[in-house]
């Protein structure tokens, strides 16, 4: 690279690959620049001369994330007042600023030879380009959030996370789609303080929250850390309430030699038959009809299919065809009712059915919440509403959330949003909270007042009663609306829970998953809790008693496993002729690796005591 600066050439990348040498790489830009500005080239096409690398990169290729800057020259935006009046008059439009070398899209490369000035007043001899407006800083997620200046960086990368977690209107037609998993919420409201970027693209047709009335406060130590208190009684009028649809499908597929799948009431005869009472709800031609109410292993769809192996296929006397159950039933620890069933045909006309259950999911605890400021919480209590606060006018809050989760997360926002909501509340006005408006600090004394002249406290605090003891408060309370997402995350499709069950064929260990009813993983951290406790009998217990205990018989002459012969009712030892034995309890993954030693020609041998 120095011995190419000594030349005096510069590399010239075209999308990555070398395609030849400059000599005035800096000239070189200035005139790719200039001719794509008069429309010569076109627009789509970036280049940046890299000093230390000694590169100039031109990039064509599709893929890249550009964003649209106003050029300046010679410290003057060439964006002016007279284009921005016909703009607002429509008289032209934003390929029109592209077009005529007014405003121009950048890459992640061009932005390094870029010094970009916010506003006018930031425009110095080396700026370049000025932000078409300062918002475009931050991403359409987070222009969605009010008042996002204000918030910690990484509770912003949190709130695009739950944004795309959260409940809400995801299409208007879901009652005729057949998604595998969809969540819908009740009664979805569009938010008290919202944005430009919001309401630019009218996503408050598609709303995914309601506006919570909010109380920053403890709650007799239920609500500790991110923890949330909710009001009973407004979870009985719908707040969070939501619906969850599944889809189950299966299809009658076809087989070499003939055979295919069909769908019917299995017979009892039939391979892995699972008992009468699993398909008690189907119909007689073996599928479940809408409004019937399921529970898990529960059959959906009953259906037969040919043996695995073609030898099987033929029964005693070679007259009946056997058949092995391959229903389709309710998973683990889900219940609902059947909303739709659709019968349609594949591209290669097999019958295909699709059952569509629907289950009610009402707040509970272990549900998560979380505001559009990154501030999540799970449900810890759900209080009756004569146990929770109220202020002199009878109003109670939704939710209750620990003053302490603000200042140490630095989400400023939420404060913000709560104090503009309630303000847009008792005006009846949507609340403008996009990020770096030109009224700043001016809008919240606007919100102050308004509150002031309907009767509330400009700071947004009101004297609470406790409900359990009706006594005030000895501090005022931090009161307002809050814009809330409910998240799919809830605890009934989490709740796991099991005292014996199936075990693993190779581990004999406990199997693990929801899905497979498998036991909690107790893992190494877990052991060395009840190590440093002393509790050694619990972890006997929990190690060996409840996971994979095994007797084995350990031949007391050579330390090798032996194995006792049914047949002739005796023990037998497979190294040696002895018939001493000792009955020992192991970990049947000691006597695997055990096995595995053994494969590797090493014998190992177990000394007994006695």
């Amino acid at each position: 690279m120095a011995d190419e600066k000594e030349k005096g050439r510069c590399y010239l990348y075209l999308n990555g690959r070398i395609i030849g040498y400059l000599s005035d790489p800096e000239g070189y830009v200035a005139e790719v620049r200039a001719a794509r500005r008069r429309g010569l080239i076109s627009g789509e096409v970036n280049v940046a001369y890299l000093k230390k690398l000694n590169a100039v990169n031109v990039n064509t290729d599709r893929g890249r994330i550009r964003k649209p800057y106003i050029i300046v020259e010679n410290k003057v935006p060439k964006l002016t007042a007279e284009i921005g009046e016909k703009i607002r008059k429509k008289e032209v439009d934003f390929n029109y600023l592209v077009r005529n070398g007014i405003v121009e899209y950048l890459d992640a490369e061009e932005e390094e030879n870029a010094l970009v000035a916010f506003s006018e007043s930031d425009i110095t001899d080396a700026t370049t380009h000025m932000e078409v407006d300062v918002a475009a800083i931050f991403g359409f997620t987070i222009n969605t959030s009010p008042f996002p200046e204000h918030n910690n960086l990484a509770r912003h990368a949190m709130l695009a996370n739950f944004t795309k977690q959260a409940e809400g209107m995801y299409l208007s037609n879901f009652n005729l789609r057949f998604d595998s998993r969809a969540y819908l919420l009740f009664y979805p409201q569009a938010p008290v303080v919202t944005t430009k970027a919001y309401d630019g693209i009218n996503i408050q047709h598609h709303p995914s929250g309601q506006n919570f009335v909010v109380a920053l406060s403890t709650y007799y130590g239920y609500n500790m850390a991110d923890a949330v208190v909710v009001n009973k009684a407004a979870v009985d009028r719908g707040l969070g309430r939501s619906v969850f649809y599944k889809t189950y499908v299966d299809e009658e597929r076809r087989y070499p030699g003939g055979q295919k799948d069909r769908f019917k009431m299995p017979p009892p005869t039939a391979e892995g038959y699972m008992g009468e009472h699993v398909y008690a709800k189907l119909s007689d031609d073996g599928i479940i009809e809408p409004e019937m109410h399921v529970e898990e292993g529960e059959a959906l769809i009953g259906k037969v299919a040919p043996p695995r192996f073609l030898e099987e296929n033929i029964g005693a006397g070679g007259l009946e065809e056997k058949m092995r159950d391959d229903s389709t039933v309710l998973k683990t620890g889900e219940s609902g009712e059947v909303d739709s069933v659709v019968f349609t045909e594949s591209t290669g006309a097999t019958k295909i059915v699709k059952v569509r259950v629907r289950s009610l999911r009402v707040p509970e605890k272990g549900d998560k919440f979380a505001s559009r400021h990154g501030q999540k919480g799970v449900i810890a209590m759900v209080v009756p509403q004569e146990d929770m606060p109220f202020t002199s006018e009878g109003v109670i809050p939704d939710l209750m959330l620990n003053p302490h989760s603000i200042p140490t997360r630095l989400t400023f926002g939420h404060l913000l949003e709560t104090l503009a909501g309630k303000a847009g509340a008792v005006t009846g006005k949507i609340v403008d909270g996009t990020a770096f408006a030109e009224k700043g600090s001016v809008r919240m004394e606007e919100y102050s007042r308004a509150l002031e002249s309907h009767g509330f406290d400009r700071n947004g605090e009101e004297l609470l009663y406790d409900g359990i003891t009706g006594r005030p408060f000895k501090s005022q309370i931090f009161t307002g609306v809050v814009y809330y997402n409910r998240l799919y995350h809830m605890v009934s499709n989490k709740i796991q829970v099991r005292s014996r069950g199936k075990v693993q064929i190779l581990t004999h260990q406990p199997t693990e998953g929801k899905a497979r009813q498998g036991a909690l993983r107790f893992g190494e951290m877990e052991r060395d809790a009840l190590i440093g406790y002393g509790a050694s009998l619990l972890l006997k217990e929990r190690l060996l008693d409840q996971s994979d205990k095994a007797e084995v018989l350990i031949c007391k002459e050579c330390g090798d496993i032996g194995y006792y012969d049914r047949i002739k009712k005796v023990a037998i030892c497979p190294l040696c002729n002895s018939n001493s034995f000792a009955e020992v309890e192991i970990s049947y993954a000691f006597k695997i690796l055990l096995d595995e030693i053994k494969s590797l020609h090493i014998l190992p041998s177990i000394k007994l005591n006695q």
